[in-house]
């Protein structure tokens, strides 16, 4: 058997190589793997008194056939109901349901332990996972799991955009698969009322909507998905934002919210909302960024909630001018900026820096792994979880664009982990987004890696996907220089020389650093609250380069993820300049040739960009790979990176991407060596 440290995976491997343990995601805490494997060619019965759909659903995913009342017993699957599991870590937040389990697979049979069905749920998923593995059959081993923080989830704003109803359905069922067990469903907001108000056909009218008109969700609609949550085991949040965001609701209605007409009006919609999904513990009522005129808003609208619907109340955090405390009334709220602190003495949810729209697609899921979730390792009556947020301020030409763009699945497969398993050491304002270039938190982010690239490549096989491999890439970054001017094409030593550990410029001495990773941050986005390489603000007109080198075994033509600007998904940023990367002279060469960058699509005019206006092909994201040619052996890469404040980018990063792949992007380009110093190891 394998050897186990409490709360870590210890798997000391059997007489084969275990690799179909060894890909669980997100990590159980206590496993032990034993001989021999449990075969699924015989049929098997489910012993449960509390007749758990999801054990019968998974069961059946594994390729495993069930026996029917009346038929001969096959191979036991016993369910029992226990108070607790010793040992394992209860968060005590009741509105979520509690989901530690014990599993012992056998040749015999499967053993479930389990606090709660949703527990069963749990350990159904995980022996989903384990059948993936294997042909007809299931690896013997011995789990005991709980996770740290009850609430692990994702939102999608379907306002300002738009989910199909069917594809909603399908990311809850891979989702789930992963104990991700909250959906936050942001139903309305200025571009569209989405929720269907049986009273009210105005609100969901084409007229009231300014971007994919006609598209909304029925009442019965959001009752089956309710239901198919509930069967997976998770809790859906239903938004309804009030009184701001609500500009589709003065279109529909003719008059504000903050009137005494669209209290009304809200009061019957809440009332609707909390019909069509009778499970939700919870209904947010938004609250944010908005001016609150009408005497008592919030007071009268929470109160409607808790006491005539009989639900908790869960408001965005900060709300304008206004101060929330665990006296105002508020049940949850939900952290939507840095500004946003945790109130004391009552639940929160962690969104602060989980803005997928906003982030990179390759150093912010490091920083989101490394991360406690605000500053615990474990959940607490005042920090339940976190929830990956996707909004889409820009219209954007597809659904899938809306998916593959803001790393829909990079993001909430991270928060997975980090919200199960917990643990980790710092908060990522500490920690940064930043991937370590060696040590244990760059061993833990390669295993998270070669776990999720497993699923993209299996279970998640036809979704937009877009992240490679990235823990082999390494770099060595060059000191900030300053420029004499605001010309950005000035040209310094690392263009000029073959690359070194330190250039000489002006008298002056500029060192290296090392960075990993397909994307590195010399100055995060969000300034000096996430740490990045360079641990300070930037003086304008500064130049840094990075370098590395490529060995490859062959002469031959790659792809290449190249981005030296995230344009937040939210952003209505000019398109760079033709024949331009982007606005401050960034620029990259391979064996001295300069890479052209595409040709962009959207304005290149500051202040005529729209958010109805198409999000362009301006991140690596929404375009074919670039083109590049590798010669067979050592191959150098350099990147200009100048630093110049860009008065038309809200969040002026300094950073840059590159990753080489596959001719379509979809792997990271196999058998090559990124070493700044031509190890080759």
């Amino acid at each position: 058997m394998a050897a186990i440290v409490a709360g870590v995976v210890c798997i000391a491997f059997t007489t084969v190589a275990r690799a179909d343990v060894g890909h669980l995601m997100p990590k159980v805490k206590e496993l032990t793997v034993g001989d021999g494997i449990l075969s699924l060619s015989s049929p098997l019965t489910i012993n449960d008194l509390r007749q758990t759909p999801a054990l019968v659903l998974y069961l059946n995913d594994c390729g495993a056939s069930l026996t029917r009342k009346g038929e001969a017993a096959g191979i036991p699957v016993t369910v029992e109901y226990v108070d607790e599991i010793p040992g394992a870590f209860r968060h005590d937040f009741v509105d979520w349901p509690n989901e530690e389990y014990t599993l012992s697979i056998t040749p015999e049979g499967i053993v479930i332990k389990a606090v709660s069905q949703t527990g069963v749920i749990r350990a159904a998923q995980t022996i989903y996972q384990l059948s993936l593995e294997r042909d007809g059959s299931l690896p013997c081993v011995e789990i005991k799991d709980w996770p740290a923080f009850k609430v692990r989830g994702y939102m999608h704003d379907v306002g300002r955009s738009f989910i199909e109803y069917e594809t909603l359905l399908r990311h809850i069922d891979l989702l789930a698969r992963f104990k991700i067990n909250t959906f936050h469903w942001h139903l309305t907001e200025n571009q569209a009322w989405r929720f269907e108000v049986k009273d009210y056909p105005q609100l969901t009218s084409d007229a009231s909507m300014t971007r994919l008109q006609g598209k909304y969700y029925t009442q019965e609609q959001c009752s089956a998905l309710a239901r198919y949550a509930a069967d997976r085991g998770v809790t859906i949040i239903p938004e309804i934002d009030m009184p701001g965001h609500s500009e589709a609701f003065t279109r529909a209605m003719g008059y504000s919210m903050q009137t005494d007409k669209g209290v009304v009006v809200l009061k019957e919609a809440l009332r609707q909302l909390a019909a069509t999904f009778p499970d939700a513990p919870y209904i947010h009522i938004g609250a944010d960024e908005v001016a609150l005129t009408y005497p008592g808003f919030l007071q009268i609208m929470t109160s409607y909630v808790q006491n005539n619907l009989q639900r908790k109340v869960v408001v965005w955090n900060p709300i304008t001018n206004f101060t929330i405390t665990d006296q105002t009334g508020f049940d949850l709220t939900t952290t939507w900026h840095p500004t946003g602190k945790a109130v004391a003495g009552m639940p929160n949810i962690d969104t602060r820096y989980n803005y997928a729209n906003l982030n990179d697609l390759f150093a912010d899921p490091v920083g989101l792994f490394r991360s406690t979730v605000y500053h615990e390792k474990q959940g607490t009556s005042d920090i339940v979880g976190a929830i990956s947020a996707f909004w889409n301020d820009r219209r954007m030409a597809t659904e899938e664009d809306i998916i593959k763009q803001n790393g829909f699945y990079t993001f909430v497969l991270v928060n997975s982990e980090r919200t199960w398993v917990g643990g980790r050491e710092q908060y990522i304002e500490q920690g940064g987004a930043m991937l370590p270039v060696e040590g244990p938190e760059f061993d833990e982010f390669a295993d998270w890696e070669q776990r999720f690239l497993y699923y993209r490549n299996s279970l998640l096989k036809d979704e937009p996907v877009p992240y490679v491999r990235q823990t082999n890439v390494r770099w060595r970054v060059v000191e900030p220089m300053p420029r004499n001017s605001e010309e950005t094409d000035m040209v310094f030593p690392p263009e000029t020389s073959e690359p070194a550990l330190s250039y000489e410029y002006n008298g002056k001495t500029y060192g290296t650093v090392s960075a990993a990773g397909a994307a590195v941050y010399l100055y995060h986005s969000w300034g000096d609250k996430v740490k990045a390489l360079f641990n300070y603000k930037p003086a304008d007109n500064m130049t840094s380069y990075a370098y590395t080198y490529v060995y490859s075994p062959i002469e031959q033509t790659a792809g290449a993820f190249i981005e030296f600007q995230t344009y937040g998904r939210s952003e209505v940023y000019p398109a760079p300049l033709p024949g331009t990367w982007d606005r401050k002279g960034s620029d990259i060469w391979v064996n001295d040739e300069r890479i052209a960058p595409p040709v962009w699509t959207g304005s290149t005019n500051p202040g005529t960009v729209g958010r109805e206006d198409l999000l362009g092909n301006q991140n690596f994201t929404a375009r074919e790979p670039a083109q590049i040619k590798l010669k067979q052996g050592w191959n150098k890469i350099l990147l200009k990176l100048p630093y110049c404040n860009q008065p038309d980018i809200r969040l002026n990063q300094w950073m840059f991407t590159f990753v080489l792949t596959d001719l379509e992007g979809k792997n990271a380009l196999d058998g090559i060596i990124y070493s700044p110093d031509k190890i080759m190891d």
